[in-house]
């Protein structure tokens, strides 16, 4: 992997591709949600560039025999190949700031390739939950096959809370039993921070109660707008090719120059089991299709 990463040709040290190593990894941590939702099939190897997936399609119970020689119905899956797109962006480390590494003993200025790296987790989220239309991928929140229930105004206290109970309903109601997470816009996630009725509980304690998956923010959702959805490899994982990383470019003007990069899929399999909030549209426009 190193040899096609270039890192060997990069005159730093081991220390010093070490800090750039845990800024990039501790900034992407920070930012990153769909990892939190989604279990990871990988990482691959950067060679990998192609992915199957197969969308599952059937009853949602086995059957249930005395000797095991009934015919039953099994579940029909359509399988397609993936490509594992690049996430990639550029940072540079100034020569000036190396030579005041070594010579003085400071810190090695990491800010560039953390920003590199948020830079990166963003689009990974944009990707997984938004897909890009213009690649024929699709994301959590645009899959053909899910489920679309109307949002309520969640300025109203109790609204979110009979809203998230209503998709976890439907869920249910389709074989999905949980775990259940959920993923709001950022203005809905702070309608969630008040005291429910006269609980003295906040609203988003009472739906952590329903969402044992956790309850997660991300401005990849556009507002107002919300996801619950069944957590599980059977439903979707993120495929990884490569995982997020530091490659060295070259040097330039004595400044070197790397690149944050990475191979990933959204690999989703039965969108059945993720529920879009959305509010209603305007009268006289056709709903969304819904399952």
């Amino acid at each position: 992997m190193t040899e096609s990463l270039l890192r060997e040709a990069a005159p730093l040290s081991a220390d010093e591709w070490a800090a750039l190593d845990r800024a990039v990894v501790e900034a992407a941590r920070r930012v990153l949600v769909g990892r939190r939702i989604l279990p990871l099939y990988g990482p691959l190897g950067a060679a990998v560039q192609t992915v199957a997936v197969d969308r599952l399609s059937g009853p949602p119970r086995a059957a249930l025999t005395l000797t095991g020689e009934e015919a039953t119905a099994s579940l029909a899956a359509v399988r397609r190949f993936l490509p594992l797109t690049l996430i990639h962006a550029d940072f540079v480390v100034h020569w000036r700031d190396l030579e005041a590494t070594r010579r003085f003993g400071l810190p090695l200025e990491t800010t560039a390739a953390a920003a590199a790296a948020v830079r990166c987790a963003h689009t990974e989220d944009d990707l997984i939950f938004n897909g890009r239309p213009v690649l024929g991928l699709e994301g959590l929140r645009t899959v053909e096959g899910r489920v679309v229930e109307v949002l309520s105004d969640w300025a109203l206290m109790g609204n979110a809370f009979r809203d998230i109970v209503t998709a976890t309903q439907r869920l249910a109601a389709g074989g999905f039993p949980g775990p259940y997470a959920v993923v709001t816009s950022p203005a809905l996630y702070a309608t969630l921070h008040r005291v429910y009725e006269n609980t003295g509980v906040l609203e988003i304690e009472q739906i952590r109660r329903l969402a044992a998956a956790g309850v997660f923010v991300t401005p990849a959702l556009p507002e107002p707008s919300a996801l619950v959805l069944n957590v599980g490899p059977e439903v979707a994982d993120l495929a990884v090719g490569q995982d997020l990383v530091a490659a060295f470019l070259e040097s330039r003007h004595l400044n070197l120059v790397f690149r944050v990069v990475e191979s990933v899929a959204v690999r989703i399999k039965q969108p059945g089991a993720i529920v879009r909030l959305e509010p209603a549209p305007p009268t006289g426009t056709p709903p969304p299709p819904a399952v």
